[in-house]
């Protein structure tokens, strides 16, 4: 049984199996070629409340994720900390109540101080020979949940490090969970979503799909909206697992969408940058670089007026959410599948080139690089002021002021 440990053990540093994006890759290939309401869904009020500024509790900080951060970052920050975690770091970090939750193809969930990076203590979810990937930490209710290669979601305890309960889907686990309210969400290559008990991991319902689940769902108005490897946009009621919205995406979706407004917004392995108005249930625009057609495995952050994304073409673009007309885009050295993250008015990037950047959010003019040498397609977590990613070596870095 997988449990907690106080003692770092030391182990050599260790790259991830497949090349870099192999594992992304695999959608083509397919298994055939917050508080509830009184219905038990959700409430509004719960999913669209802000994290502190504190705080970056899951993958894309908030449950619609829209990869927004409530606090600032300096224009230039200095590096703060490292940490070698062992083994490739491909998702996001979480934070939370001064820790930082970091999981690695090692296998391992870490608890790091997040003022020193120092470990608080080590979980052991799974053996290196799989190890959590694109899987980000979620934190709520006092505990910590992530998914492995083997296809288990784990509950430990955000304190100790302690197993709580586990969760065993029918294949590996890319897709990072969601706290909603008393339930877990998770996607799983079994080809269903998963809703299970946060407190006990009971199963509650699945949904079934017609290809892997990569993405990670987006909570808006009780409803848990994905794009999947099937090439369909799906809404499914949190309350009950009754799907509610299926739209044809014309290209399987390993990004995940993130929701404003009542529009969602996502890139496809069909070279495409999509947008959904849900109570429409249709595509209201659709993008396509004319010159440069490459997939998108980078999920969008949002502001008012801007969805900003990475793209295979190694290129962090901004779109307007109104039409999809470009803005602007900053070319870096490689492929970016990180998903960048919006503090005040900067963007944070990172790319497979090695590093990361902060750009102007109106312009996308670059502030401040870092070259860390190693590639990133794990995506930044910001809050307090810090931000933290980690790198295809397994290396941790948080930068801050």
């Amino acid at each position: 049984m997988a449990q907690g440990s106080t003692v770092p053990p030391s182990r050599p540093r260790r790259r991830p199996p497949f090349a870099a994006g192999a594992l992304l890759s695999a959608c083509i290939l397919g298994p055939w070629a917050l508080g509830l309401g009184p219905d038990g869904g959700a409430s509004a009020a719960t999913e669209q409340a802000a994290p502190a500024p504190s705080s970056w509790p899951q993958f894309r900080n908030a449950p619609t994720l829209t990869g927004v951060a409530a606090t600032t970052i300096p224009d230039a920050p200095k590096l703060l900390w490292t940490f070698d975690a062992g083994g490739a770091v491909e998702s996001s970090a979480a934070i939370a109540d001064g820790t930082a939750y970091i999981a690695s193809n090692f296998g391992e969930l870490v608890a790091l101080d997040l003022a020193s990076g120092k470990p608080k203590w080590r979980y052991r979810a799974i053996g290196e020979n799989l190890g959590i990937a694109e899987s980000s930490p979620a934190v709520g209710g006092g505990m910590v949940y992530v998914g492995d290669l083997d296809g288990v979601l784990h509950a430990v305890d955000a304190a100790t490090g302690k197993a709580r309960w586990t969760y065993k889907t029918g294949a590996e686990i890319k897709s990072s969970p969601v706290v909603a309210g008393n339930r877990v969400l998770i996607g799983s290559y079994d080809t269903h979503l998963h809703a299970v008990a946060a407190d006990s991991g009971k199963p509650l319902w699945k949904l079934a799909t017609e290809n892997y689940v990569h993405a990670t769902p987006a909570i808006w108005n009780g409803v848990a909206y994905f794009g999947g490897c099937d090439e369909f946009f799906h809404g499914v009621r949190l309350a009950d697992g009754v799907e509610v919205v299926k739209i044809s995406a014309d290209g399987y979706s390993i990004a995940s969408s993130a929701i404003a407004n009542g529009v969602a917004y996502w890139g496809t392995y069909g070279n495409e940058v999509i947008a959904v108005d849900i109570a429409a249930k249709k595509v209201i625009w659709r993008f396509m670089d004319p010159d440069r057609q490459f997939p998108f495995a980078s999920s969008a952050a949002l502001t008012d007026t801007l969805m900003i994304l990475g793209g295979r073409d190694k290129n962090v673009r901004a779109l307007a959410r109104s039409g999809g007309k470009p803005v602007w885009a900053f070319p870096t050295g490689a492929r970016v599948e990180s998903s960048p993250a919006i503090a005040g008015n900067r963007v944070v990037a990172a790319s497979a080139d090695g590093k990361v950047y902060i750009l102007d959010v109106a312009s996308g003019k670059k502030i401040w690089e870092f070259n860390g040498g190693a590639g990133f397609t794990a995506s930044p977590a910001v809050a307090a002021g810090r931000i933290v990613i980690g790198d295809v070596d397994g290396k941790v870095y948080a930068f801050g002021g």
